[in-house]
């Protein structure tokens, strides 16, 4: 060790000594209570107070935002209760209560901090208390004041609807359909009918956003209900003694499915001071299941919308879905497969984004939300806004009506929210199909008699169809065996043509059309495809029972079980049907009737015409009841038509006509003769290829 660090280390030494001489020791206090029996005394606690610049915030709150009262001396008085805070102003001295776990603090005290009068805790509660109410002041605006309150339920009511409105956000929050009932229950082993709710409690909300610094949600508000009459109520926010914002709702008395919803203000454009002449508007609302086969019904609600002046769309049906629309919007409507609620505005929205969620596992089936803008909102106009809002049965009768009465001057096209098939199979449901069915209610109650004579109509009216048919097949019979002989003579894909040309040659002969089967088929197919559309989206088989099925709307299930089968229960459901059992029997049965009518039948074919019954069975188990029984019919009439066919349709006679059709000149059609002349040019092309390989 060198001297330089030995120095250093004894001078590290000495500071430390001289260190530890200087620091005293600590001496017990000669009156320090032994610790295992001493007394804990409480440690104060330092009270909490507004700053400066908070009570300036505070005074100009109230200042802005209170209710105004004129003294004898003509002074003012401000007076303002938000938020437990109840305090006036009067001058630049602010005086009142706040209330604190149900007591009333005297603000002097809260101010100045005096905890004789009250606990450290409360008067920091206090503090927090009048914070918070400053800062939704500063947000809310005149509003604030609205945001704690007691919810209160007011009831409109007719013949058809039992609506129920709550002051908490001053919109319907339960809407009751009195003439139709529900056998749906979460519970399936109870069958007992319920009223249709459209939506209940939080599951519908009406919402506008008033457009201060931050927008005010109306559903956050507790309105002040105000019954005008027995069918008018206004839930009003009275933001100032001489002005007030509300929405208006009128039920008209009797039969009416649609409510009147009017936004009504007054001197509210010095208190909302902007600018903004639109008014947000959001609908939320979850549909609630009305019937037991939740699979069809969730397949047949949707988020519907019509654009102004044009078209009405609506979004998937199978699942998840999301929608931007940068156009006017006519109307916007939630539907289930037998029920809507639908938002009608007098003017159009500006624009709208819409969203469906499906809701697994639940009583609801799907969540539908709609946000759009309420176009050229007025704040200085007493009556900014005007809505119609149709809470009712997807009935084609009603909502025709509506198309023609509601809006005179223009089609409304409520009629879309039933689904009843793309245009031509619409029309015949439209034109046809609805008509006799209504004119048939009118002097028939059970409608599986309805369906019955509607089947027998619509089969009278097929009737030349299905006749020129049967004819056709029973020419292509007799020609059966000469048509034989020609594949025999002319066999091989070489010989194709050929074959080709004597068969036509043939049918030219006869004077056969063989297009003149098919046709009579062809055009069946549109009423065929009209009455899928028609039976599953008529809301008057609902309920309606018909021998062992006790609602024509639904399947008819005669054996049912529980659990999940894998990929049964997803496509053929945890039922069979009796009335599709019974359709597929009688499919099989005609199959089997076209098969011994028809000649030169491919073996592969056969089969395929016998699976596609079977298919319809696992495709129509699910559907309604009504529906199978339609096709049960149509297909059991046809097979009777079938065998009263071959009766009045003699074979012999028919070749004995053929053979003096043969017999006679005949001036070829122009069907056989353009397709004469495209085989004779094909067969020039095959003559040039062959020229070609050679």
């Amino acid at each position: 060790m060198d001297k330089n660090t030995l120095n250093g280390l004894l001078l590290m030494i000495l500071v430390f000594a001289l260190f530890m001489w200087l620091t005293p020791k600590e001496q017990p206090a000669d009156n320090a209570p032994d610790p295992d029996t001493a007394v804990q005394t409480p440690v104060a606690t330092s009270v909490d107070s507004l700053t400066s610049a908070e009570r300036e915030w505070l005074v100009k709150n109230i200042s802005d935002n209170g209710h105004v009262r004129i003294l004898a001396d003509s002074s003012r008085v401000y007076t303002l209760n938000q938020d437990g805070m109840n305090l006036s102003l009067r001058g630049d001295s602010v005086y009142g209560t706040v209330t604190v776990n149900g007591r009333d603090l005297d603000w002097a005290a809260v101010a100045a901090g005096d905890i004789t009068r009250m606990s450290v805790s409360e008067q920091r509660k206090a503090i927090e208390a009048v914070r918070m109410a400053s800062v939704n002041l500063g947000r809310y605006g005149k509003f604030a004041r609205f945001l704690a309150g007691t919810p209160q339920t007011v009831r409109l009511e007719n013949d058809v609807l039992d609506l129920q409105l709550n002051s908490l956000s001053g919109s319907i929050t339960r809407a009751q359909l009195k003439k139709y009932d529900t056998e749906y229950s979460a519970d399936e082993t109870k069958k007992v009918k319920n009223p249709v709710v459209l939506f209940e409690g939080d599951k519908n909300t009406f919402n506008f956003q008033i457009p201060l610094p931050s927008p005010v949600e109306t559903s956050q508000l507790y309105f002040t209900p105000r019954q005008l009459n027995d069918s008018t109520v206004l839930m009003a926010l009275d933001v100032a003694p001489d002005a007030f914002w509300g929405i208006e709702y009128t039920l008209p008395k009797g039969e009416s499915y649609v409510v009147r919803m009017r936004v009504v203000q007054k001197n509210m454009a010095p208190v909302v001071q902007s600018n903004n002449r639109n008014l947000g508007f959001t609908w939320q609302q979850d549909l609630h299941r009305q019937e037991q086969g939740r699979m069809f019904e969730e397949r047949n609600s949707a988020l519907y919308y019509k654009y102004a002046g044009g078209s009405v769309e609506n979004l998937s049906e199978s699942g998840n879905d999301t929608e931007e629309r940068k156009a006017k919007i006519r109307w916007i409507g939630f539907k289930n497969q037998f029920f809507s609620s639908v938002v009608i505005a007098d003017r159009p929205f500006n624009t709208a984004d819409f969203h469906s969620t499906t809701l697994q596992g639940t009583d609801y089936l799907k969540n539908m939300q709609a946000q759009a803008v309420v176009n050229d909102y007025d704040w200085t106009s007493e009556n900014p806004a005007n809505f119609s809002i149709f809470l009712g049965p997807n009935l084609y009768p009603l909502l025709s009506d509506l198309d023609d009465t509601l809006y005179p001057d223009e089609d409304l096209h409520l009629t879309k929210l039933i689904p009843l098939g793309w245009s031509i199979f619409r029309w015949i449901n439209t034109g046809v199909v609805i008509p006799v069915f209504n004119f048939l209610g009118k002097f028939i109650s059970n409608y599986g008699i309805i369906i019955l004579l509607l089947t027998i109509f619509i089969k009278l009216v097929l009737f030349p169809l299905t006749y020129n048919s049967y004819k056709s097949q029973a020419l292509m019979r007799v020609l059966g065996p000469d048509i034989k002989a020609i594949n025999d003579k002319y066999p091989g894909t070489e010989n194709a043509m050929t074959r080709q040309q004597k068969t036509m040659a043939l049918y030219q002969k006869a004077g056969v059309n063989p297009m003149s089967g098919c046709l009579p088929m062809l055009l069946q197919m549109p009423i065929l495809f009209a009455i899928f559309s028609f039976f599953p989206s008529c809301i008057e088989l609902r309920g309606q029972s018909f021998l062992w099925c006790h609602d024509l709307s639904a399947p008819d299930a005669i054996i049912s079980w529980s659990g999940d089968i894998p990929l049964v229960t997803k496509y053929f459901g945890n039922h069979i049907s009796l009335f599709c059992l019974l359709m597929t029997a009688t499919n099989i049965l005609y199959t089997w009737l076209n098969t011994q009518n028809q000649a030169n039948t491919m073996p592969g074919m056969k089969w395929m015409m016998y699976l596609m019954p079977v298919f319809f069975m696992v495709f129509f188990n699910n559907y309604a009841a009504g529906l199978s029984y339609y096709y049960f019919l149509s297909l059991l009439i046809t097979i009777m038509q079938t065998y009263a066919f071959r009766f009045i349709i003699n074979e012999d006679k028919v070749r004995r006509q053929m053979a003096e059709n043969a017999k006679k000149p005949r001036k070829k059609s122009g069907f056989m003769a353009r397709l004469e002349e495209m085989q004779k040019q094909q067969q020039a092309m095959l003559r040039e290829q062959q020229k070609g390989r050679r």
